[in-house]
């Protein structure tokens, strides 16, 4: 005890200067505490009141959020800035990932409080948004962690509220089996990646990734030993990522799972995946000597296959969150296109392409609920014949799916535009030949996206149901939050400075 007091004084000090760089996690951790103190003050009535906690909590965030970009360039480090002991690193494009998750997050908040099957949970959704704050601040250390050990601590942490989230409806026996496979599949993915970090810190005596001896010390190691370890340190950051092979728990923990809940799952675990990434790859991309494994190869390899299995496997649905849960592999897959530029081009790109998959994404999912709370309809035979009678949801589908898929005037349309421009850029400077190869999967890939899509289109205004649906239900917020989302992507894709220009 005696031995560490002379250290004291000086990690006191490096908490209290991390502190402003800290600002919108330490607001998270207040609005955590305070959805759940609310929740247990005033019990099954609070789900407004925790839903507007929470919402206005996140604009919040999203304010302090803005002003780190402020204080990185007023203190001149608009490279970045390491803090907490180097356990994490603030960048301008982590402040931008950021702000994408919680915007996203604000949006699903509002989502969350007007699914049906949601509202007729018995314990009411009080503790779902004390869970969904939890995760958002999990989220953020996701982005910023640049130390294997803060890196595991924030999967961990996204992962324990999304095994939550997904059994949240336990009197549901699907969600449950749902929830019960995630937590299995989850646990053996953590243990492969801690496993594979115990071997990075056996081989080198370090867990930063930026400072120490990691990748220098990983040099004077067997490339075969060295090249295990990373692998099984990627099966963890690929389950949160959903890339081929470790995407087999996708397709029934989406369908099984509260639609709003997979609206989450399939888009802020997914971006603030990519930050992480982003993270983990840069100290040994730019490591001029490094030479004991080739991650653009491996990654070059691991998007082709993702992009393909995921889109051919969508084509065989015919239940709609499970189609879109295959997508989201697909979208993966080409996601990753933009990540093996790895520069600035590339990194702008994912940004703006992950902003317009999130959004469309949360779009199509929440007309699914539309569509399941007015008409019951679950699977793609169940739209049949509903386009004239919901045009404007309808429409709004159409929209979504139109970006989701990547046509024009769309947002995903610009954003597969950007991730081509920039890969074709670097294609030009390295002529690497397996960048040539993803651009056609790419490329050909969308074309095969049109056969799964547009069946619920096909489906909504050419087929007639057999049986009219007659039904008074309403979800007139579901309707306007997707009339919003479908506005906002046709001005993305027609506009793109609007949101590029942050990036």
């Amino acid at each position: 005890m005696h031995d560490l007091l002379p250290f004291l004084p000086g990690s006191i000090n490096n908490v209290l200067d991390s502190i402003p760089y800290f600002m919108p996690e330490f607001y998270l951790a207040l609005l955590f505490v305070l959805v759940l103190v609310t929740d247990l003050l005033f019990g099954r009535d609070s789900k407004k009141l925790c839903r507007i906690i929470a919402c206005a909590g996140i604009l919040l965030v999203v304010h302090k959020d803005y002003q780190q970009i402020e204080l990185l360039l007023f203190t001149g480090q608009a490279n970045g800035h390491f803090f907490f002991s180097e356990m994490l690193l603030l960048t301008h494009t982590a402040v931008n990932f950021k702000l994408i998750v919680d915007v996203l997050a604000f949006i699903l908040l509002l989502y969350f409080g007007w699914d049906d099957n949601l509202n007729e949970h018995p314990k009411g959704q009080s503790d779902l948004y004390s869970i969904v704050t939890g995760s958002v601040f999990g989220l953020h250390l996701m982005i910023m962690a640049v130390n294997l050990l803060s890196i595991y601590l924030a999967i961990e942490m996204v992962s324990i509220a999304s095994y939550l989230m997904v059994a949240y409806q336990s009197e549901n026996a699907l969600s449950t089996e749902s929830g019960l496979k995630y937590v299995l599949f989850g646990a053996a993915a953590s243990a492969v990646m801690l496993y594979g970090i115990s071997l990075l810190y056996a081989f080198t005596g370090s867990l930063n990734l930026f400072s120490g001896n990691l990748v220098t010390g990983l040099m004077h190691v067997n490339p075969v030993a060295v090249s295990f370890a990373l692998i099984l340190v990627f099966i963890g950051i690929g389950f949160k990522l959903s890339f081929v092979p470790v995407h087999f728990w996708v397709p029934d923990i989406y369908q099984g799972a509260p639609t709003p809940v997979t609206a989450w799952l399939s888009t802020l675990p997914k971006i603030a995946g990519f930050a992480l990434l982003i993270n983990f790859l840069r100290p040994f991309i730019f490591f001029q000597n490094w030479n004991a494994f080739d991650f653009r190869l491996f990654l070059e390899v691991i998007s082709i296959i993702t992009m393909i299995a995921g889109n051919f496997a969508a084509v065989l649905q015919k239940n709609v969150k499970r189609m879109l849960a295959y997508s989201s592999i697909g979208h993966t897959g080409f996601a990753m296109l933009a990540v093996v530029t790895f520069n600035a081009a590339g990194f702008s790109a994912l940004t703006y392409y992950l902003a317009a998959y999130g959004i469309a994404n949360i779009c199509a999912l929440a007309l699914a609920t539309y569509f399941t709370n007015v008409a019951g309809a679950v699977d793609m035979d169940g739209y049949r014949g509903l386009g004239l009678k919901y045009p404007a949801a309808s429409v709004c589908f159409v929209i979504a799916l139109v970006s989701l898929t990547g046509l024009p005037v769309s947002a995903g349309f610009t954003g597969k535009l950007f991730v081509f421009s920039a890969v074709y850029s670097f294609y030009q400077q390295t002529h690497n030949f397996i960048l040539l190869v993803m651009m056609i999967t790419g490329a050909l890939i969308t074309v095969v996206s049109l056969f799964y899509y547009i069946k619920i289109p096909l489906n909504l205004f050419i087929k007639r149901a057999d049986v009219p649906v007659n039904s008074t239900a309403k979800s007139t917020e579901i309707l306007i939050l997707a009339v919003v989302l479908s506005i906002l992507i046709i001005l993305l894709g027609v506009f793109p400075d609007l949101l590029l220009k942050y990036f």
